[in-house]
């Protein structure tokens, strides 16, 4: 009886202890995270129409305990802006760096550049050559820093909630001559040259640009009236901003609420695959 009760309280304080130990506090980890909107967005929910109510950075915190973000994401920048403008961030020593830019770059119609624009450090005037400047700049602040890559995600036709007559194509078709994934090539190309870690969002298949949105609400050219066109009839079917209303109803929302920004369900993909892709670093 005195064995059984002796083997029970070990048991018992097992069971007590266990929790306690997997809530001990981890390392504190200090990530600084380089975007374009879709970063910024974390911290400026208001700006999406309040259509968002966490946003990546938030989500991998909380999943990773002793990960605090600093949120360098700027709103409409490019690849090069941001190289451009790289000593005047006030980007600060960090154990953890991400990158997530290259979808302004596409629209923009900068040129992608290649892997030797990167390696032969050419300069600015292309994407390639900016991240060369960006990482070199990272490496500065903390040569031992983890750097990671993350790839532009698929993208829908983008009508902005606040003003309409700011919208773009989704990456279906080229823009000067490029690709969207012309640039995901490129980016996982440095990850390899370089070793870094890359997060693809561009081909997951989470991500696709039929999952952007459920529909797009458009007026049928035949009759006028307004009907939800699927992917990919809806982007053959014309709008316009200055008569038509705004194509994204709530009950439109699925992987972005605007086509290109991710919505709640797009931020969980992104920081899911963030953070199985952290998981995976040492510090």
């Amino acid at each position: 009886m005195k064995s059984l009760l002796k083997k029970y309280m070990s048991l018992l304080a097992i069971t007590l202890v266990a929790p306690l130990l997997s809530m001990t506090p981890q390392k504190d980890v200090t990530w600084v995270a380089i975007g374009d909107s879709i970063t910024y967005l974390n911290d400026h929910l208001n700006e999406t129409g309040n259509r968002v109510s966490k946003g990546y950075l938030t989500r991998v915190t909380e999943k990773l305990p002793g990960l605090h973000y600093i949120n360098q994401g700027h709103n409409g920048w490019t690849t090069v802006g941001i190289a451009r403008e790289i000593e005047k961030l006030g980007l600060v020593k960090a154990d953890l760096y991400s990158v997530f830019l290259g979808t302004n770059d596409w629209w923009s119609a900068l040129p992608a550049g290649t892997i030797n624009d990167y390696q032969q450090d050419t300069g600015i005037e292309t994407t390639a050559g900016a991240y060369r400047k960006i990482v070199n700049k990272l490496r500065s602040l903390n040569p031992a820093a983890k750097i990671v890559l993350i790839t532009p995600m698929q993208r829908g036709d983008f009508v902005y909630i606040g003003n309409p007559k700011n919208n773009a194509y989704g990456s279906y078709k080229d823009k000067s001559g490029q690709s969207l994934e012309d640039f995901v090539t490129l980016i996982n190309a440095i990850g390899k040259l370089e070793k870094l870690a890359v997060v693809d969002l561009y081909h997951n298949t989470a991500l696709r640009v039929e999952q952007a949105v459920k529909f797009k609400r458009l007026k049928d050219p035949s009759t006028g009236a307004y009907r939800n066109f699927g992917y990919p009839e809806w982007t053959t079917v014309p709008f316009n901003p200055s008569a038509d209303e705004y194509p994204y109803p709530l009950s439109s929302i699925n992987m972005t609420y605007d086509g290109l920004h991710p919505s709640d369900k797009g931020n969980a993909v992104i920081a899911k695959s963030i953070v199985k892709t952290l998981r995976g670093l040492s510090y």
